[in-house]
């Protein structure tokens, strides 16, 4: 058995479900799947001392599911004043229209096609609900309209799919661009190194206690990627199912299809900056 806190971000064991943080409490969705990891984590921030709780990613239209945060936030003596969205990916998503009719809630996401209510989500922004602060950070990459949270008064961030508790994530294409995403990366690590930031709250998979190394990881893992791809096109493999059986040979076949959408964002990546 490998040692939790040698692997990359120092996974935290355990249940996935139930408290992460003083002000972060886990619901996963019974969605499990190669892409989809343990399932969806679904967050419900608060302040210990408040009544009014925050939802991150309801999560897929399951209706177990979302009566089930709904149920956990009221054990808690918690009533659910907001919900928030990290992107569009049905995954996390999907379950928003029906969740906010549960709770009555505003749903705020960057996508204005995601939103009910008037206001959207955007840089510099702080969301405030019952004395909790959470400050919005765009993280484009894995999709267009990626987010994530800010949570200083636990020095956490809540990721959605930028960063997963185990393994890595897809650059979407042609929607999600690699350039952004190493941006996104960047900006996370300074979040760790400038304000402290040491856990990873992420939308798939376990609590990451390591934020830095998470991030360092990625990086060092999305440069191997890029370098890989270089090679694979330098030695004739030119369309991306070709590089994908190539360079992600030792991955689950189920997997190439998402792969094959962050080759084609490596190889636009490479185009661009005339590595190719």
């Amino acid at each position: 058995m490998t040692d939790a806190a040698a692997l990359p971000g120092q996974p935290r064991g355990g249940v996935l479900s139930g408290p992460a943080t003083p002000r972060a409490v886990n619901v996963l969705a019974p969605n499990a799947s190669a892409m989809t990891l343990d399932g969806t984590n679904t967050w419900i921030l608060a302040e210990p001392d408040s009544e009014l709780a925050v939802v991150v990613d309801p999560g897929p239209l399951h209706e177990g599911h979302l009566r089930n945060v709904v149920d956990t936030a009221e054990k808690a003596g918690k009533r659910i004043a907001l919900t928030l969205l990290t992107h569009g990916h049905p995954d996390h998503a999907e379950g928003a229209v029906r969740f906010a009719a549960l709770t009555g809630t505003k749903v705020r996401a960057l996508d204005p096609a995601l939103r009910l209510g008037d206001e959207g989500l955007g840089a510099g922004d702080v969301v405030g609900v019952g004395g909790l602060e959470l400050r919005v950070v765009p993280t484009p990459g894995h999709t267009s309209d990626s987010l994530c949270f800010h949570l200083p008064a636990d020095q956490a961030v809540l990721t959605g799919d930028t960063i997963l508790g185990r393994g890595t994530t897809l650059v979407a294409h042609p929607d999600g661009r690699l350039g952004d995403y190493l941006d996104s990366l960047r900006r996370l690590r300074s979040l760790t190194v400038d304000d402290g930031v040491h856990t990873v709250l992420p939308g798939h998979g376990p609590v990451l206690e390591d934020a830095q190394g998470a991030v360092e990881f990625y990086l060092a893992h999305r440069a191997h990627r890029l370098a890989q791809v270089e090679t694979a096109v330098e030695d004739g493999y030119t369309t991306p199912g070709q590089v994908v059986a190539h360079v992600y040979a030792d991955v689950d076949r189920s997997l190439w299809p998402a792969a094959e959408l962050s080759v084609r964002a490596q190889l636009d990546y490479l185009e661009e900056h005339g590595l190719i």
